[in-house]
């Protein structure tokens, strides 16, 4: 990422996403706005310190934490003392973004714990920054996007707090799921023990870890009779049961019908026609 700089007098954009940059700074660098500002300001801290401070709160902000801006809210920020502060930052207009996605709070801090959700939100802010640079068509749609999705992860990971090591488990089944998981390599992949893996699993979902992979399964099974035509047999392989009957027993398990009969209860209940063959 290249540094932009941010205008010394600036007092928000009336649409969307329109100005966006990256900061590597040292300690001399600071912005005060005690009249606030009309917009909000998200910054993704990527290394270093820095800080955010308002008339009722005074927080740091160091690498993976994610900060929102209220309009209107007086505030400094700067980089810490005797540090370097790399951030991403962006300014957006309350009207380009659902209500539910924002916080209630002047200021928030929130540090994010997941690898998984580290990189998204660091890549969709790689996305905004293109995307504005270029400005292509249809670029301020797909800067707001980017950020849609940066909302999103930050308000799953307030509204459904869970141990980052599990997060990181559960994206790992995402990716692995059509081939056969071992707990092993698991817990190896997430640094823990397999005993540990298995305990701290069952106490965050209430499910073991196979027991989760084949809900995952199922669940994009369930989806393929719904809206293919590929038969239950081609759906089993495609998400990863090379044991038909095993299929079948987990497919009962987790819908309470066998795959013809769910198929032809959820096509009824929407009304659906039948669909192509993709």
């Amino acid at each position: 990422m290249e540094a932009f700089d941010e205008p010394s007098q600036y007092a928000g954009m009336p649409y969307g996403v329109l100005i966006t940059g990256h900061f590597n700074v040292g300690d001399t660098y600071a912005t005060h706005r005690p009249q606030g500002m009309n917009d909000w300001l998200i910054a993704y801290t990527l290394g270093g310190q820095g800080f955010f401070e308002t008339p009722e709160d005074h927080r740091p902000c160091a690498a993976g934490d994610l900060t929102l801006l209220k309009p209107g809210t007086p505030h400094r920020y700067g980089t810490a003392k005797g540090e370097m502060w790399n951030f991403a930052w962006a300014h957006f207009a309350s009207h380009q973004m659902e209500e539910q996605l924002l916080p209630a709070e002047p200021l928030l801090i929130h540090p994010l714990e997941s690898d998984t959700a580290r990189r998204r939100v660091l890549q969709a802010f790689e996305r905004i920054l293109s995307d504005s640079r270029e400005r292509n068509a249809y670029w301020q749609d797909l800067c707001v996007n980017s950020l849609r999705e940066i909302l999103m992860l930050l308000t799953r990971e307030r509204d459904r707090p869970i141990d980052p090591r599990i997060a990181e488990a559960m994206h790992y089944l995402s990716v692995h799921m059509r081939s056969p998981v071992q707990i092993e390599a698991l817990s190896k992949a997430i640094g823990v023990s397999p005993s540990r893996l298995s305990h701290l699993f069952k106490e965050q979902t209430g499910r073991s870890v196979i027991d989760t992979l084949n809900q995952m399964r199922i669940r994009q099974a369930a989806l393929l009779l719904e809206h293919t035509n590929r038969s239950a047999s081609e759906v089993a392989y495609e998400v990863g049961f090379h044991n038909y009957n095993h299929f079948m027993n987990q497919f009962r398990k987790w819908t309470g019908a066998n795959p013809s009969g769910y198929r032809k209860n959820n096509r009824a209940e929407q009304g659906a026609p039948r669909p192509k063959q993709p």
